[in-house]
């Protein structure tokens, strides 16, 4: 069946073969559009490849080379995905993988490519078959172009990756021998401390060696037998996952430090319990809990929150080592004359921006470098330039910037006022402006 370019709007669609029709032509529209948007990130990638290094917005030697596709396809400038990235309203990291897969499909996947172009393979379609022959050499993913770009359009997940695992031992024997080894051995323990309920508590997931198996839920068992013998009401499924806990602080089953500890006058194997969390909270939520109100606490390592009392109950542990910093005001401003941030400085520009302040960017702003947003006369040679003054290091000119964006700041045209101590005017190479607030980034004019 055809499909109508130009249906009836959606307003006036008074029946359900309408509807129907309507959103099937904004579904080509948004695929045709999706094609246009990769053959766009193939034209960038052009413009900055290693060719053309001398042309980009960058100081020279100052900017590298990276593969952002297979072998054989070519390389681009390092920071070529941060542009485009904000352009697109995407982070850097979601760039890079969408420029990666569309200098793959174009260079390596030519068959393939030409079916996406010509609207027979869906962008997406496109791309998938793209980011899984990443990793091949470049006559294997000849080899998957010549078997599936025909199908592409229809092919299943399963069948793509059959053909890409044949393509692999076929022409990367080694490559999939180790795969093979490393696919053999998925044995992980993982706990998604970044989704934290309201209750305070996180998802454990984990694949474990039988015997380790056995012993650890022997362990688990014990424990919570031992806290329903002292007197907790808890259920057995609570009890288990205390004593998980337990087991953790204490190396009741896997001790595995031999380094005693001296306790009371008793010498004891284990380990003070040493979380460290970032906590925020309100006065009231310290005040008296008879209040009837629930009171919210922000953890800042995680992003999410939890209830004051979970707080206090963490605190309450009797192996818990609780540090109380002095409280800062977030609207006090410090000064230093020298180019080295004090930690007291650094901490304030941190709590007013959790993250990284790049367009887009999510990185937590406690493991990123605090940037002068005006440079100090310690990052030039020479005077200032003309009309150009150098930044002190105090709180209106510091900004957390994680590396990456750090050295695209420091090396290219990339530039950024600070409006305030949380908004951020940024300027892109070819002049796209980015406000960057706490709500997020948005494109100006």
């Amino acid at each position: 069946m055809a499909i109508d370019p130009n249906p009836a709007p959606l307003g006036e669609c008074d029946s359900p073969a309408a509807v129907l029709a309507f959103a099937r032509s904004r579904r080509a529209l948004a695929d045709r559009a999706e094609g246009e948007l990769l053959e766009a990130a193939v034209a960038w990638a052009s413009m900055h490849s290693v060719d053309c290094l001398d042309d980009a917005a960058c100081l020279p030697g100052a900017e590298g080379e990276v593969a952002i596709a297979g072998p054989g396809a070519p390389l681009v400038t390092e920071f070529a995905p941060l542009e485009l990235g904000a352009a697109l309203g995407m982070s850097s990291d979601a760039a890079r993988a969408m420029l990666g897969e569309a200098v793959e499909l174009a260079h390596r996947l030519p068959k393939t490519w030409a079916a996406v172009r010509a609207g027979e393979v869906p962008a997406w379609r496109g791309r998938k078959v793209a980011a899984n022959t990443l990793s091949l050499p470049a006559d294997g993913a000849a080899y998957v172009d010549a078997h599936v770009w025909s199908v592409a359009g229809k092919i299943g997940y399963a069948a793509l990756d059959r053909l890409i695992e044949e393509a692999r031992v076929r022409f990367d024997p080694a490559g999939a021998e180790e795969k093979r080894r490393a696919a053999a051995d998925r044995r992980h323990f993982d706990l998604d401390t970044g989704r934290v309920s309201f209750g305070g508590t996180v998802v454990v997931d984990g694949e474990l060696d039988l015997a380790d198996a056995l012993d650890l839920d022997d362990a688990v068992a014990r424990g919570a037998r031992v806290l329903g013998e002292l007197g907790c009401a808890e259920s057995l499924d609570v009890r288990r996952s205390l004593a998980v806990g337990e087991i953790a602080r204490r190396q009741l089953a896997l001790d595995l430090d031999t380094t005693p500890t001296e306790v009371a006058g008793l010498s004891k194997r284990c380990r003070p319990r040493q979380v460290v969390v970032h906590v925020h909270l309100s006065a009231a939520a310290l005040g008296s809990p008879s209040d009837g109100n629930l009171h919210l606490a922000r953890v800042e390592n995680t992003r999410s929150f939890v209830s004051a009392d979970q707080v206090k109950t963490w605190c309450a542990n009797p192996d818990a080592q609780v540090i109380v910093k002095p409280i800062l005001d977030l609207a006090d401003v410090d000064h230093t004359d020298a180019y080295e941030v004090p930690d007291r400085i650094a901490e304030r520009v941190s709590l007013n921006n959790p993250t990284c302040v790049f367009p887009w960017c999510g990185r937590s702003a406690r493991r990123a470098d605090t940037d002068h947003v005006v440079r100090h006369r310690h990052e030039r040679e020479g005077p200032p330039g003309d009309g150009e003054d150098f930044g002190e290091t105090t709180d209106p000119n510091l900004a957390p910037l994680c590396r990456t964006h750090h050295r695209a700041k420091t090396h290219t045209s990339w530039t950024y006022t600070k409006l305030d101590e949380t908004t951020y005017l940024w300027r892109t190479p070819n002049g796209i402006h980015l406000r960057r607030d706490h709500t997020g980034t948005t494109i100006v004019t």
